[in-house]
Parts: C-alpha cells; structure tokens; sequence
C-alpha cells in the first residue's frame, strides 16, 4: 500500500467537486416505517443568549448513506470498524441505465473493467427523486461479486436505496458484498453525470455501534492525474 503524496496537493487546483448526496430535509423518503428525517432547533439564540442549537432524529439509512455489516448481520463490523481509507479515492463511474430489472454480468459488458480501481458507483435507470421512495428498482445479482472482489472493488455505490430488491428478507446481494470485503454505499446522486473515472469521497460518521451512516459524498473528474490507491489492497 503506498500513498502518492503529491495527489493532495492537487486537490484545489482543477476540476470542481460536485455533490451526489441527497439533501437532508423533512422532504426526503424514507424506508417504509423506519424515522423519518427531522430537525429542529432545540435551543434558539433567544432562549440561550448566545447560539442556536439543533438536534436531528432519522433513520441511519436515510438519503446518502454507507451500511455496515452489522446492519444484516449480527456478527457483523460496525461502522466504526470500517476502514476509512475505503471511502476516500478513486472511482469508476460506470453506466448501467439498459438493466432496468436486475444488475447482472451482462451490464458490464460494454463497460471498461479493465483495472478497475477500487470503488465502483452504479448510475442506474431510476431518475434520482429523493422525495419519494421508489416501488421497485433494479437490485445487483449477487452472482457478479466475486468478479468485482477478483477486479480488486472495495466499495460499491448505487443511486437507489439498496443493492438487493426492495422486499428481499434474505439480502443475497448485501451478504456477498460483505463476505467479499467490498463496502455499500446507497443513494448517491447520479444523474445528468458522464461515465469515467473521479476523485471521490463519502465518509461515515464514527458512530460506535451503529448499523450505517449518512455520508456526505463528493466526487470530481480525474484530467490524468496519478492514482491515489490507498485504499487497495496490498
């Protein structure tokens, strides 16, 4: 494993970040009986004199979110087990808009898979509507994980709220990902955006214990810049 330092140095200097994370307000869907999204000023600077303070309640898979393996397994990782150079690197947005039911080996057959780098995001054929929460969407067959954990994938990101099919009990696509290593991301905002390679993070809040976390996700297209591969593995 090794870090190009000169990567960071090179953040401010070209392309522009863009955000792909749905905002949080009373506006956005949820999963069917979990919290909603709320926030609230608890205290206002009136009442305290000097500051406004808020508090939130939600759902932990809420909007843009990374779910830990503790979230379908018990004996699963949480996320403060999760290692975070997974959520900071390069990606490969790859455009999967033709598999309108399921996410199979054929949707990468027109995609460059050659070298992959270690995070894959997902654009599908749902348009991103984070105000409402979709009737069905087009899961990822858990039989195409091992040929993303052989490519080298650590984390896999997708624009709908989950990688199995949105009744699935027995989560075959949530497992395999986790048995593989490679991490999920749900919910990131993908339209209108070209397939190609991107700088891109989404980090988790250290939340001891916890299921998931929303994350504030960013990425910006790569000009030819060096590989920053920490999150490979070695």
């Amino acid at each position: 494993m090794k870090i190009n330092e000169g990567w960071w140095h090179k953040l401010g200097n070209e392309a522009t970040w863009i955000d792909i994370s749905q905002p949080l307000d009373q506006k956005i869907a949820t999963w069917p009986n979990d919290t909603p999204f709320s926030y609230e000023r608890a205290v206002t600077k009136e009442m305290s004199g000097s500051v406004n303070i808020g508090k939130i309640a939600m759902s932990l898979h809420t909007g843009t979110h990374v779910d830990a393996p503790f979230h379908f397994d018990n004996e699963g990782s949480g996320i403060l087990d999760l290692d975070i150079n997974v959520f900071i690197g390069k990606a490969r947005l790859i455009d999967v808009t033709h598999c309108t039911k399921r996410i199979d080996a054929q949707a990468f057959a027109a995609a460059d898979t050659d070298a992959l780098p270690p995070r894959v995001l997902l654009r599908t054929s749902l348009p991103n509507d984070r105000e409402r929460f979709p009737e069905r969407i087009p899961a990822i067959d858990a039989t195409i994980v091992p040929f993303l954990k052989e490519k080298g994938v650590r984390l896999i990101g997708v624009d709908v709220p989950s990688v199995d099919p949105l009744d699935s009990k027995a989560l075959p696509a949530h497992h395999a990902f986790s048995d593989h290593g490679i991490h999920i991301l749900e919910n990131v905002m993908l339209d209108g955006l070209a397939p190609g390679d991107y700088e891109f993070v989404a980090l988790p809040l250290p939340l001891a214990d916890a299921d998931g976390s929303p994350v504030r996700a960013a990425i910006r297209p790569l000009y030819g810049k060096e590989e920053h591969d920490v999150g490979k593995e070695s």
